[in-house]
């Protein structure tokens, strides 16, 4: 399945930084879940929710011209 706009993947976290964390996606390819697409709720310390390892469902929110893509899991969520 390609990388599009909507779709949705399952994948890994590979790392968490303070401003969101890194998720491993199907063809070798890694997006970022941005701290303010992680919870409905307001996330003060993503590292308190994601962790490395941990497997999430996302969503493709963008994918930008340079090929960084943007991901979501809150808009998964209810």
């Amino acid at each position: 399945m390609a990388i599009e706009v909507g779709n949705v993947f399952e994948g890994r976290v590979t790392g968490v930084k303070p401003f969101g964390a890194f998720v491993a996606l199907p063809e070798g390819r890694v997006g970022m879940v941005h701290i303010s697409e992680v919870s409905n709720e307001f996330v003060q310390d993503i590292a308190a929710v994601l962790h490395d390892g941990d497997t999430v469902k996302v969503q493709v929110i963008n994918v930008a011209p340079d090929g960084k893509i943007a991901l979501s899991i809150k808009r998964l969520l209810p």
